[in-house]
């Protein structure tokens, strides 16, 4: 197929800023010295990398693939440009740790670098962007789970866990990768705080271990996970789903400390969180309970709140402050206040899509916008999520973005 020129229903286009290379970090956590201005000794600027552009923003693209042909697209939201990024027959599902995609198959993981990054360094950030590239495939089955560090990428399927390495994979290889052995479930494994969390090991399989990088066990966590389902990577720590709850794992020293999350009244196991949402970087996470509500966990205040939506397909939010944004099986996107439960805004995004064609729809969030697929009519809709849900741009495309992550972030 030939790349595709997407252009804005709105003129909202943003114009690709490159700025000069932020020139340092502060000094300790406190920050003592101003940012540096020069090169550092070894005339590398602070924060190069090889091969790539480091820019003032954010690069978010759209990792987006048509279930129907196989076909691989990348949208980059900055120049409004499509370009193709292979194919991966009978691909199904679809998951991003912030640069990377892995498309899942009948036989395995298609990897596509989606060539937008950033990397967090506490007090600061930097921003980058590359060329979108097909990396490969890694074997073994449909991903279920895909977390990843500076250092480590863990894929979990059916087959068990294995570990890459991110320096091989940002080169633009796969490798073959190495199992974590001795687990006793069939839990995610997070790579985290140059640890691995390993979830639903012991004998009740409700237990979270934390091994070195090796993955030789260092401790096992006091607090109980039963029945883990979904996980989520936030400031404040790794946030995995329980049958009575959430649990929070912390780190602190190099120590590991696990903190109970319940849902504060009786829960039945059909309307219990089983999948997050969230914003990369929020520490508020969403997740559908029951056929027609969602749950909102603030991971701060540790709290739950359920807030009564109707039939759910998707939903998401930004974070504190911002409205929790739900698509219903109707094709309507709706927000909702997150505290009071209260509806705000709707509209109708996705007219004449069929159910199962809604059911595809997925709600990707950053700072300022949210991006929806919109299957049935071959475009991805990007809303203005707190001004009433404007749509601010509207990008026609030539596949249908039956599956869509976005990276860059």
């Amino acid at each position: 197929m030939k790349p595709a020129k997407t252009r804005a229903a709105t003129t909202l286009s943003a114009s690709l800023v490159t700025a000069a290379l932020l020139a340092g970090c502060q000094s300790g956590p406190g920050g003592g010295k101003p940012p540096r201005t020069e090169p550092s000794p070894s005339g590398v600027p602070h924060g190069y990398v090889e091969g790539a552009e480091e820019t003032a923003e954010q690069q978010p693209r759209l990792v987006m693939a048509d279930t129907r042909t196989g076909e691989i697209h990348v949208l980059d939201l900055t120049t409004e440009e499509v370009s193709p990024a292979g194919r991966a027959e009978g691909v199904r599902d679809i998951t991003g740790d912030g640069r990377f995609a892995y498309l899942g198959t009948g036989t395995g993981v298609r990897v596509v670098d989606g060539g937008a990054w950033t990397v967090d360094h506490g007090d600061h950030v930097h921003h980058y962007r590359s060329r979108i590239r097909d990396v490969g495939e890694i074997g073994g089955g449909r991903p279920e789970h895909v977390h990843s560090d500076t250092a480590l990428t863990a894929v979990t399927s059916g087959g068990g866990t294995r570990l890459f390495d991110r320096a091989a994979l940002e080169d633009g290889g796969v490798g073959e990768g190495r199992p974590v052995t001795g687990r006793s479930g069939e839990g995610p494994v997070v790579p985290h705080r140059e640890h691995l969390l390993v979830a639903g090991t012991g004998t009740a399989r409700d237990t979270v271990e934390v091994r070195d990088r090796a993955g030789a066990p260092v401790a096992s966590l006091t607090e109980r996970c039963p029945r883990v389902r979904g996980e989520a990577v936030t400031r404040r720590g790794v946030v995995f789903g329980c049958s009575d709850g959430a649990l929070l794992v912390t780190e602190e020293d190099g120590g590991f400390t696990g903190e109970k999350i319940p849902y504060g009244q009786p829960v039945d196991a059909g309307d219990r969180a089983v999948a997050f949402a969230h914003r990369p970087g929020s520490t508020t996470l969403v997740a559908t309970a029951g056929d027609d509500a969602v749950w909102v966990l603030d991971v701060t205040e540790r709290t739950w709140k359920k807030v009564e939506t109707g039939p759910v397909a998707a939903a998401n939010t930004a974070g504190e402050g911002a409205p929790l944004l739900v698509l219903t099986e109707d094709g309507t996107l709706s927000a909702y206040d997150s505290a009071t439960g209260k509806r705000t805004a709707s509209t109708g995004l996705l007219a004449g899509a069929s159910p199962r064609q809604v059911a595809a729809a997925v709600i990707e969030v950053d700072t300022g916008r949210a991006y929806v697929n919109d299957v049935a009519a071959r475009k991805v809709h990007e809303i203005d999520y707190d001004d009433d849900l404007r749509r601010a741009r509207t990008f026609t495309l030539d596949f249908a973005p039956a599956l869509m992550v976005e990276t860059g972030r």
